[in-house]
C-alpha cells in the first residue's frame, strides 16, 4: 500500500487536472502578448512536450490498472490520435462513443500559472472517424481571442458544454457554459449563479440526461467527511438543497461521478488501496445499492457512451512522481 504522502500527491494531481486551476497572472507583459500571439495561430499540443518527455506504455507500466469485473475486457490505452507523451486527463465521451473530450497539458509537473500561459493547455476533442479511428485532437476554444483563461472539467450534454474555468475578471475557479453554433463553441456564459456554486460548493458535475438532476461532489458541511458526492433536483427552474448520497460516501474521499443515461449507474472516484480507483453503485427500485469496486490502481475518472465502453484516465506513476497521463478504454463484452 502506497504511502500518506503519495496519496495526497494524487489527490493534488488529479484536482490540478480536474479543474484545471491557476492562480491570477502575474506573469511579465511579455508571457500575456505571446499568449494573445498564439490565440491568432493555434498551436500544435505536441510542439510543446518536453524534449525528455518519454511515453509510458504499458508494458513498462509499474502500476497498471486492474480489472475487478467480468462485464468488460481488459482496459487498453488509446491511440497516438489521443495519448502523447504529455498528460491527457478528464475524458467526458459522448453517449453516441462519437467525440471524446479530454483535458491536455504537456508537463504535468510544472504549476496551473505556467499552464495558463503555454498556450495549449486546456480542453481538446476528437472525433471518431468512418473508419472507426479517432481523429486528430483538436483544441476547444472557449474563451475571447487575446483574452487568458485555464478550463477543464468539461460536461457536454447535447450543444451545450459545461466547464470550470479560471479566468481574468473573475475570482477563482467558477463554473461557466457555451453552446455549439456552426460547428464552433460560442457565447460563453458564467454559471456559477445558476448552479449556486458558492452556496452549495458545487465541485466536478453531471447533470442527468432530463437536466433535472446534478450529481457533484463537495466537502460541504453535513457529508460524512473528505469529498462526497451530493445531488440536487431542479423543481420550477431551482436547484433544490442538496442530499447526500450517503450509500456510496464514507469518511474518505468520493468524487468525480458519472450519471448513466438511463440514470441506473452512478460512477464515481474512490481511493483504494492507496490509488485512486473506480467504483459503480446500481440504482434499484429508487434506492442506490452499495458500490462494487471496477477499475483500480491509479484510475480515475470514468466516463461511458450507450454501449457501456468504459473511458477513464490512467496516472503513471514511478517511486512517488507522476510521469505522465493517459486516457484508457474497457470496452463492454
Amino acid at each position: 500500500m502506497l504511502n500518506k504522502k503519495i496519496i495526497l500527491v494524487i489527490m493534488s494531481v488529479i484536482l490540478l487536472f480536474t479543474f484545471g486551476c491557476a492562480s491570477e497572472n502575474k506573469e511579465k507583459n511579455s508571457d500575456v502578448n505571446l499568449v494573445q500571439n498564439n490565440s491568432k495561430q493555434e498551436l500544435s499540443r505536441l510542439d510543446k512536450i518536453p524534449a525528455d518527455a518519454i511515453k509510458i506504455i504499458p508494458s513498462v507500466d509499474v502500476y497498471p490498472p486492474k480489472l475487478h469485473s467480468v462485464e468488460w475486457e481488459t482496459p487498453v490505452p488509446l491511440g497516438s490520435e489521443i495519448n502523447t507523451a504529455g498528460a491527457e486527463d478528464s475524458p467526458f465521451i459522448t453517449p453516441d462513443g462519437n467525440e471524446l473530450y479530454f483535458f491536455f497539458t504537456p508537463d504535468p509537473n510544472i504549476p496551473a500559472e505556467k499552464q495558463l500561459l503555454d498556450g495549449v493547455t486546456g480542453i481538446y476533442v476528437s472525433k471518431k472517424q468512418l473508419n472507426g479511428l479517432w481523429g486528430e485532437a483538436t483544441r476547444v476554444n472557449l474563451q475571447d481571442s487575446g483574452k487568458l483563461s485555464l478550463d477543464g472539467c468539461e460536461f457536454v450534454q447535447g450543444n451545450t458544454i459545461f466547464f470550470c474555468s479560471a479566468r481574468e475578471g473573475y475570482n477563482g475557479i467558477n463554473w461557466f457554459s457555451a453552446e455549439l453554433k456552426d460547428g464552433e463553441w460560442q457565447n460563453w456564459r458564467y454559471e456559477g449563479g445558476a448552479l449556486k456554486q458558492k452556496e452549495y460548493e458545487v465541485g466536478e458535475l453531471h447533470i442527468s440526461q432530463d437536466g433535472d438532476e446534478l450529481y457533484f461532489h463537495s466537502a460541504r458541511q453535513g457529508g460524512k467527511g473528505g469529498l462526497d458526492i451530493w445531488m440536487t433536483k431542479k423543481i420550477n427552474g431551482e436547484w433544490q438543497v442538496p442530499v447526500n448520497i450517503e450509500t456510496v460516501n464514507t469518511p474518505d474521499n468520493e468524487g468525480w461521478p458519472f450519471l448513466s443515461q438511463d440514470k441506473n449507474e452512478l460512477w464515481f472516484l474512490r481511493t483504494y488501496q492507496g490509488s485512486p480507483a473506480l467504483f459503480r453503485s446500481k440504482n434499484i427500485n429508487g434506492t442506490w445499492q452499495i458500490p462494487e469496486l471496477i477499475v483500480s490502481q491509479f484510475a480515475g475518472e470514468p466516463t461511458l457512451d450507450n454501449q457501456g465502453n468504459l473511458y477513464f484516465v490512467h496516472h503513471f506513476y514511478k517511486d512517488g512522481n507522476m510521469l505522465e497521463a493517459d486516457i484508457y478504454v474497457a470496452y463492454k463484452k
